[in-house]
């Protein structure tokens, strides 16, 4: 996974599904970029989160402001905007600045289980 820096904020894409068993993964690849920099991370093609996914989200933007960084989320897929309001984490997590945030960054590559 590379990581260029095209401004202040890196955008990730790329995650299918964010479930037990595939979170530590997840946080290895992107808890150093929450510690440096900015990190949004776009979930449209996220189809699936459980308790553990959301407890890695919930992860990473603790990091985030305890480095004095921003971590949010953009373009939550339906079935993923409905468990983060569920959990009412969408009014923490989601980004409000725009609905729809293009990829310009970093995708997570799918290992083969």
């Amino acid at each position: 996974m590379n990581h260029p820096l095209r401004s202040s904020t890196q955008f990730v894409s790329g995650v299918k599904e964010l479930v037990r068993g595939q979170e530590r993964e997840f946080l290895n690849e992107l808890h150093p970029l929450v510690c440096r920099q900015n990190v949004t991370l776009d979930l449209e093609d996220t189809q699936r989160i459980d308790a553990a996914g959301l407890a890695a989200l919930v992860t990473l933007y603790c990091e985030s402001c305890k480095s004095g960084h921003r971590f949010a989320v953009a373009n939550p897929s339906p079935q993923v905007r409905k468990i983060l309001a569920l959990v009412r984490l969408d009014a923490i997590l989601v980004s409000r600045n725009t609905e729809r945030i293009p990829y310009c960054g970093t995708q997570l590559q799918e290992t083969a289980a």
